[in-house]
């Protein structure tokens, strides 16, 4: 079942009371008793449809339906007037009112104008809640706390909204460049159709072509007697995911290139030509730019790709994100082996936020992973995650010297003390230049803003 949502906005608290106690059976109502109020919350709490007063004071009616419209068109506005002034009621249809109805309210014909009005998105909330189901069972959770992830997400759900729209997703390994690409599948108009995924650099370079637009009987030595449908043909009205594009060869760039191009291919071996629509969207951890300056990929196939690029920060650079991952995975990987840990050990934590993540989210998952597997709980600990000889590692300079670093006291040291006295000294000595201060720590330029910024929030 369908669940709307309306807003009630009248300064009248009896007309508010009535009717929201008249639709809350069938709605989820909401009543305000001023237009500013009302958009105040509309952005974050979106309506379905508004029930809207002409003749409010302060903000009027027409105004708030202009503002209403402004922030979000598709939001349906009935417009409630005491008197069935012409003027009124065509200003207000012109600024995309919906329909409108005279006061005294009658709360059959009122429920008749609101049900009238919701049968004109039911279609449009069928498609939205059937989106919303189809991305909650194929995608995993995508951790997004920091404001560069967020950003990302954002724009892929801009993009989404093309169905063939080629998208290029430039990250390097283990960021999550499937997940984003399942993200742009499962948020467009194609999402009811098949996510056809492919490694590129997994098919030797003598089948890629074969796996891809398919093959003829007989097309070559040890090919399936009935031929074969490539994956292109397969993601036929879906999404066709070419994972490591860059290792392509130039003569199935060339085949690609000519599919993106006019949706036309042949199978190997084959005379007819074939057409289809679908979406493609590519990933690598590649420079892909520079692969063409080097004439090792065309440019021609760079640019029709990449007609929409989406580049995803690595972990290092997102260090915000690290411990609610490692929480999700925790929770996962409970799940999976059975076990019951409720947390990770402060000092785990730490680590995994001062750790530079070269695997990036696949890394830290395996990690995690091997923590729920060793661990006796209740906690993941630095043991638990293999930690100390990592930890050994890094303490070792690269000529194999070890590092000279003061005792410890008997009574021990402030450790997040010394890190704050640290950040703000490098911040001073590189003349409140982050970039420079982040070097002189041998951080990352992001996990030194995150730190620092942490530092100004407790001071």
């Amino acid at each position: 079942m369908i669940d709307y949502f309306i807003y009630i906005v009248d300064d009248e608290k009896s007309i508010r009371d009535g009717v929201t106690f008249g639709l809350r059976k069938q709605y989820r109502v909401k009543a305000f008793d001023s237009a500013e109020a009302a958009l105040v919350e509309i952005d974050t709490d979106v309506p379905d449809l508004v029930l809207l007063d002409i003749g409010l004071p302060g903000m009027s009616g027409i105004e708030a339906l202009q503002e209403i419209k402004k922030r979000n068109p598709n939001i349906l506005v009935i417009m409630a007037t005491a008197y069935e002034d012409i003027d009124t009621v065509l200003a207000a249809m012109k600024s995309g009112a919906h329909d409108y109805i005279v006061k005294p309210l009658h709360m059959d014909s009122l429920k008749h104008s609101i049900t009238r009005a919701l049968d004109t998105i039911k279609l449009r909330k069928e498609i939205q809640t059937l989106q919303e189901q189809t991305l909650k069972e194929n995608i995993p959770c995508f951790v997004a706390e920091s404001n560069v992830i967020q950003d990302v997400m954002q724009f892929v759900d801009k993009v989404a909204q093309s169905p063939d729209t080629p998208v290029l997703i430039i990250g390097a390994t283990g960021t999550g460049k499937e997940l984003i690409a399942g993200a742009v599948h499962y948020n467009s108009p194609n999402f009811r159709g098949p996510f056809v995924s492919i490694n590129c650099a997994a098919i030797p370079k003598d089948l890629i072509e074969s796996e891809l637009f398919g093959y003829e009987k007989g097309a070559f030595s040890g090919a399936l007697i009935a031929g074969k449908k490539g994956l292109v043909e397969e993601a036929a009205g879906g999404t066709l995911f070419l994972d490591e594009v860059a290792d392509l060869s130039l003569q199935a760039q060339a085949k690609l290139l000519r599919f993106l191009e006019d949706g036309e291919y042949y199978r190997v071996g084959g005379t007819q030509k074939l057409s289809l629509t679908t979406r493609i969207v590519s990933a690598t951890n590649k420079d892909l730019e520079q692969m063409v300056q080097k004439e090792l990929f065309r440019q021609d196939l760079y640019y029709r790709l990449a007609v929409i690029k989406i580049e995803i920060p690595s972990l290092n650079e997102r260090p915000e994100d690290i411990v609610p991952i490692a929480r999700h995975f925790l929770a996962e990987f409970n799940n999976k082996h059975g076990k019951s840990f409720i947390g990770i050990a402060p000092e785990a934590e730490s680590f995994l936020e001062n750790h530079q993540w070269k695997g990036n989210i696949r890394e830290l998952k395996n990690m995690i992973e091997r923590g729920v597997l060793v661990g006796s709980g209740p906690n993941i600990t630095l043991e638990d995650l293999g930690m100390q000889k990592v930890t050994l590692e890094h303490a070792v300079e690269q000529d194999g010297s070890t590092p000279h670093f003061p005792s410890l006291p008997n009574d021990g040291i402030d450790l997040d003390a010394l890190e704050k006295h640290y950040i703000r000294q490098a911040y001073k000595k590189a003349g409140g230049n982050e970039k420079r201060a982040a070097e002189l720590l041998h951080m990352s330029y992001y996990a030194f803003r995150y730190k620092r910024k942490k530092i100004k929030k407790l001071t």
